[in-house]
């Protein structure tokens, strides 16, 4: 599997996205990024993209070139934001502090012991929570990810990725 692989199954109306995705999985078109945080960061996105068969694409595609480790660490992002995404959007959104205050009670262990370092999983976290539209999430580790002096650019660049491979997964997931 390869990026020319995943190009291929985008049809026509979706050059623009063909030519993003080519782009964005590069170091070079990611800056801030190491070639090992793209993967992470697009394993991450793509299942969180809900199209199985594109994210099992994502994943055989980055195998041989990321250690285990990373692709684990991104689809427990994936996996644990999809729980908290929902929770703490709800917390934003329904507006009463009171809430805020409650404890969550909710386990959350991969957080503190991703398996890889905390700011590739802020990253991937990062990533799959801008999929999932929790302002909440997105804007908590947007904020750890600077505290730890990554770069706007490099989060930038995370959110790119995770935006092109959420488009790439909706449209070959609906494509004839």
């Amino acid at each position: 599997m390869s990026v020319s692989d995943l190009k291929q199954a985008l049809p026509d109306y979706a050059k623009d996205i063909r030519l993003n995705l080519s782009s964005v999985l590069k170091k070079e078109g990611a800056p801030g990024l190491s070639q090992e945080q793209v993967y992470g960061v697009a394993v991450a996105s793509a299942y969180a993209s809900d199209n199985v068969d594109f994210a099992r694409q994502v994943e055989a595609m980055v195998q041989d070139e990321v250690e285990e480790a990373t692709i684990n660490a991104a689809k427990a992002a994936a996996s644990i934001m999809a729980m908290n995404n929902v929770y703490y959007r709800f917390l934003h959104l329904v507006g009463d502090e009171e809430y805020g205050r409650m404890p969550a009670n909710l386990r959350m262990n991969v957080i503190g012991r991703p398996g890889v370092e905390k700011t590739d999983f802020e990253l991937y976290s990062l990533a799959v929570s801008a999929i999932n539209g929790c302002g909440l999430c997105v804007e908590n580790h947007e904020k750890a990810l600077r505290r730890a002096d990554v770069s706007r650019e490099a989060i930038q660049s995370a959110v790119r990725i995770a935006a092109v491979v959420k488009a790439a997964a909706t449209t070959t997931r609906y494509a004839a």
